[in-house]
């Protein structure tokens, strides 16, 4: 009876023994199967937009110099006006003008500055133009000598310069994102093709960020909308 028992715990043994064998096997095979579902590739599409600025921040700011600080202050007020006059003549609403608080330096308030040209009192001022139509603002630039005549030098730096906008971007995003899109799945094509695969489907994509620049720095009202896709595609043999 006891050897009869023996020869039962043994056979229960081998069919666990087996039992884990064949359950590795399986294990395996599974493994190696969803290893090889999950071969991808990942490649990049770029969509570019040439457009027109529609929006332009148009900063006239002007300096002016005097011993006597009242005479500067009138003067200021008049030229302010002239300014008013020139972009009012050049087609500018009120709602697209405002004008910039003016300020006044006393040079001989300031320990380590010298006065300018002799000059005691200077004043910075002038108005700034937001505009939905940049042809307006190029049509004054090309007038901008008739505020010359009359004594008023619109000074152009890095603090004043024109800034031109383009604020269009969601109606041309999905455009861009198709055309992106569109490359990077040939891209994915091509690759498939090369290494003798078959293209699957998309497992992820990400869409990437939009920049706007200028073209180049003689046309800053010409923007380049720029987009780069990127996108994860299943392969198999």
């Amino acid at each position: 009876m006891q050897q009869n028992d023996k020869w039962m715990w043994w056979g229960i043994a081998g069919l666990i023994s087996s039992g884990f064998v064949l359950s590795s096997l399986v294990l395996r095979d599974t493994a190696l199967s969803f290893k090889a579902m999950e071969r991808t590739v990942v490649v990049k599409g770029l969509a570019e937009h040439e457009v027109q600025a529609d929006t332009v921040i148009w900063p006239l700011v002007y300096r002016d110099a005097d011993n006597d600080l009242n005479k500067l202050v009138s003067r200021v007020e008049r030229k302010n006006q002239a300014v008013k006059a020139f972009l009012t003549l050049n087609g500018f609403s009120d709602q697209e003008i405002s004008f910039v608080a003016p300020s006044v330096t006393d040079k001989l308030a300031q320990e380590y500055s010298s006065q300018d040209n002799g000059f005691r009192y200077v004043a910075k001022s002038g108005m700034t133009v937001y505009t939905k139509s940049p042809d307006k603002v190029k049509n004054a630039l090309k007038a901008l000598g008739e505020l010359a005549k009359q004594g008023i030098a619109i000074t152009e730096n890095y603090d004043n310069r024109i800034e031109y906008m383009f604020t269009g971007l969601n109606e041309i995003k999905p455009e861009m994102v198709q055309s992106a899109t569109k490359e990077a799945r040939e891209v994915a094509l091509k690759f498939a093709k090369d290494s003798d695969s078959i293209l699957g489907k998309i497992k992820q994509a990400n869409q990437g960020q939009f920049s706007i620049r200028d073209r180049d720095s003689n046309t800053p009202e010409i923007k380049i909308v720029r987009v780069v896709t990127s996108v994860e595609y299943y392969l198999s043999d």
